[in-house]
């Protein structure tokens, strides 16, 4: 399969890489959708985690959101790791056209790649809810400005809130449309390290069109039959190997 899959990349001209959650556990980011994270929510906060990042959540029990959200989806010591350094080195050889990914963390930007489709926002940016004002991660992880858990706006002092999209809120529809175009236009279209059972996001995958349809994910997808490469094995390890220095 290793073979099969050099030789698309080798073959492809706009390859698009469609990743989630599996990229950055890589990385050490944990999955809050995991047995584990379940557990972690349940048992310190009797809660699951999709309703604590939800925006009913937030507005009603906004010391609690933030109290979880810093302790559970902040990693600011993570490196990005094979598979982001890979996917970076095909953007510079002219190859990969664009990432999509569901991740919150930056981690594609930290290892160089260019053109980046966040769908579910990025923890890296903040913003005050009342006047717009924007903040990067080091303020909200900071405490002299905030009051609980909560960070306020040193200008003005309404809550400043990432720039995550939260169960309840829709998808940017900018980055949709930007996303969708470019998984239409790629000749390949490599998904990894995602179930693609996550709606709206998975759905992209219908734009393709393109020639080759690969997919990397330790367990199985609902889109393994209609795949041309199908590896269940840790992208990181795969993309290093495939992707030529």
């Amino acid at each position: 399969m290793y073979e099969e899959l050099k030789r698309i990349i080798k073959e492809s001209q706009r390859i698009v890489f469609f990743g989630g959650a599996g990229v950055s556990t890589e990385s050490g980011v944990p999955d809050f959708r995991s047995e584990n994270g379940l557990y972690q929510a349940q048992q310190n906060y009797g809660r699951s985690p999709e309703e604590m990042l939800s925006r009913t959540f937030f507005l009603q029990h906004t010391d609690t959101f933030f109290d979880y959200y810093k302790n559970n989806l902040i990693y600011p010591d993570v490196k990005p790791n094979k598979a982001h350094l890979a996917l970076a080195r095909l953007e510079q050889q002219g190859k990969l056209q664009a990432v999509v990914t569901q991740n919150i963390d930056g981690l594609h930007q930290l290892a160089g790649s260019q053109k980046v489709y966040e769908l579910h926002g990025s923890v890296l940016k903040n913003r005050c809810m009342q006047c717009g004002r924007p903040y990067d991660i080091s303020y909200i992880m900071e405490s002299g400005h905030c009051k609980g858990y909560v960070p306020h706006c040193e200008h003005c002092g309404g809550i400043v809130k990432p720039e995550v999209v939260l169960y309840e809120e829709c998808l940017d529809d900018d980055c949709l449309r930007g996303a969708a175009g470019a998984i239409a236009a790629a000749d390949t279209l490599i998904v990894g390290g995602t179930s693609l059972v996550v709606y709206p996001a998975a759905g992209l995958i219908q734009y393709f069109q393109g020639k080759h349809l690969v997919l990397i994910n330790k367990s199985s997808t609902p889109y393994d039959d209609k795949a041309d490469v199908v590896i269940h094995q840790a992208i990181g390890e795969v993309l290093h190997a495939c992707v030529e220095e």
